[in-house]
């Protein structure tokens, strides 16, 4: 997701750093923009349609990525929504679906273009550590809590556990998670922002993203939690191998790929 914050600012970063960047979206309108403004300023960038809420949408998109033959160096999950009621377009519930089973969809579908020493980057928050575990039949219904914001602490639980268990299962890649501090929530709606306090700008929420994506220093590193550029311990939940596993393998399932 590279049409506004965080998004925008790593997408930015990395093109600056000579990466070409690939900005997935589900706005071309929003998109274009951002892609447009990194071009002007020598970098090279192209738009991707992606949008999250749909399992259907995650694959082509990738497969069209595929059809291009290229190495994929970086990828990193970084769109997500928050404060919102409701359902995906397959039934899950808004946060579940988008921050994490989008993104699962997604990553796993990109999985040959990964080569040695790729890195996966997982953006996930400090609200994680509000989840103490995940009701399975919950995440398969519309949010219940006011504003979703226990929906979105799962699926911020839910990024760290995948993060981990790609990390266990993928050696040969780098994957990360993290925490990018306290920036201007533009996912949440107004009424939801006067509680975000010492809010960071988009490019400082960035650093740790792109740090992770590309800092030599963390090449032999995988399935760590990061902030502010150093390790942090995530909850005990989200260190717990078994429900990372379940949600790997619930996953799967839910998104018909082959166990």
């Amino acid at each position: 997701g590279v049409s506004s914050g965080i998004g925008a600012a790593t997408a930015t970063a990395l093109a600056r750093l000579g990466y070409h960047v690939v900005a997935a979206g589900r706005s071309e309108e929003r998109t274009e923009p951002v892609v447009e403004q990194m071009r002007a300023h020598g970098g090279s960038a192209e738009v991707l349609d992606l949008d999250l809420a749909s399992l259907d949408s995650a694959r082509v998109a990738a497969d069209r990525f595929l059809a291009t033959g290229r190495a994929l160096d970086v990828l990193v999950d970084n769109a997500g929504v928050g404060g919102i009621r409701g359902t995906t377009s397959d039934g899950f519930e808004i946060h579940f679906g988008v921050n994490h089973l989008g993104h699962f969809m997604l990553t796993r579908h990109l999985e040959p273009a990964f080569r040695t020493g790729s890195r996966i980057v997982v953006v996930s928050s400090e609200v994680h550590r509000r989840a103490t575990g995940i009701d399975w039949e919950r995440v398969q219904k519309k949010s219940r809590s006011i504003a979703g914001f226990t929906e979105y602490g799962i699926s911020k639980l839910s990024n760290i556990l995948f993060a981990r268990r790609l990390a266990q299962l993928h050696p040969e890649w780098n994957t990360s998670s993290l925490h990018p501090g306290t920036v201007d929530p533009n996912i949440f709606p107004a009424f939801a922002r006067p509680f975000f306090r010492n809010r960071l700008t988009p490019e400082e929420g960035a650093e740790t993203s792109v740090w992770c994506a590309t800092a030599p220093e963390i090449s032999d590193q995988s399935g760590l939690y990061y902030s502010r550029k150093k390790v942090w311990e995530p909850s005990t939940t989200a260190q717990d191998d078994d429900l990372a596993r379940e949600l790997w393998d619930r996953s799967e399932r839910w998104c018909g790929l082959p166990s």
